[in-house]
């Protein structure tokens, strides 16, 4: 990606920043996230814990901020995210945060507007 696309895409508003990591993520079969002993956590204003997800790893590293800077980009498949982490994720109360920015917190769809989105979107690809 070119950094005239990147910042294009990070200066999109939350909503279409959204459509645009559910259709890359679906395409490219992956999305990423920080991790360095652990992944990278945030919370909202109900102190629920966020999961931040990004869908290229130059978006990631762009966050990688603050009490994230030593935290790394790391790639989580389609599969795992489908069937791990959201499962997980479930379990432990923890909503996802798509695409956050340094300027901006992201997206917080529910796990199953989540999964739902990605899943039809997913099937687009499979017709």
């Amino acid at each position: 990606m070119n950094p005239k696309q990147t910042q294009a895409v990070l200066s999109l508003p939350g909503p279409k920043r959204y459509d645009h990591f559910i259709k890359v993520v679906a395409d490219r079969g992956k999305a990423w996230g920080l991790y360095e002993d652990g992944w990278a956590l945030a919370s909202n204003s109900e102190l629920l814990h966020v999961f931040p997800l990004w869908p290229a790893s130059e978006y990631a590293e762009i966050a990688a901020i603050g009490e994230w800077s030593s935290y790394k980009p790391r790639e989580i498949c389609i599969e795992d995210l489908l069937e791990q982490l959201i499962p997980s994720l479930r379990e432990t109360g923890t909503i996802v945060g798509v695409f956050p920015t340094p300027e901006d917190k992201g997206v917080l769809p529910s796990l199953d507007v989540f999964e739902r989105d990605l899943r039809n979107e997913l099937s687009e690809f499979e017709s």
